[in-house]
């Protein structure tokens, strides 16, 4: 019997280790969401774009959104240009954004908390085995 997959795409990449990111992210709903469910998409700019828009009525694209719903929505286009950017696989940018907006279903909030996600999430990326998580580059 399987179960229902925690990653799905708006269209596959063949580039990327699918079955190990679906692996991490039962990692992350056994250890992190500690059992919770969550399904993410992982889709493009344009998506990210109309969703930020439609929910933050902010109207541009974003990396990675997180919705109370247990939903997430991942810019393969941002984590390609941050993987680029900061120097390791998009895989591993693709596991940030996903350890991140995990961290927001558990109740975390960095835009209004006084450090405890930024706390969780670095004692999450060092178990992991990550490079540095999204807030840590804007510390």
């Amino acid at each position: 019997m399987t179960s229902d997959p925690h990653i799905t795409y708006r269209r596959k990449p063949a580039s990327l280790d699918l079955p190990a990111l679906e692996a991490f992210a039962e990692v992350l709903r056994q250890r992190v969401a500690r059992g919770k469910e969550f399904h993410c998409r992982i889709t493009n700019d344009a998506e990210l774009q109309a969703l930020n828009l439609q929910f933050r009525a902010k109207d541009y694209p974003t990396d990675v959104l997180t919705f109370d719903s247990g939903d997430i929505a991942i810019s393969l286009n941002r984590a390609r240009a941050q993987a680029r950017e900061f120097g390791h696989t998009v895989e591993d940018e693709l596991r940030i954004l996903l350890l991140h907006a995990v961290l927001h279903l558990t109740g975390l909030d960095h835009e209004t908390d006084t450090g405890q996600m930024k706390r969780a999430e670095i004692r999450w990326r060092k178990k992991l085995s990550l490079p540095l998580t999204l807030i840590e580059r804007v510390s």
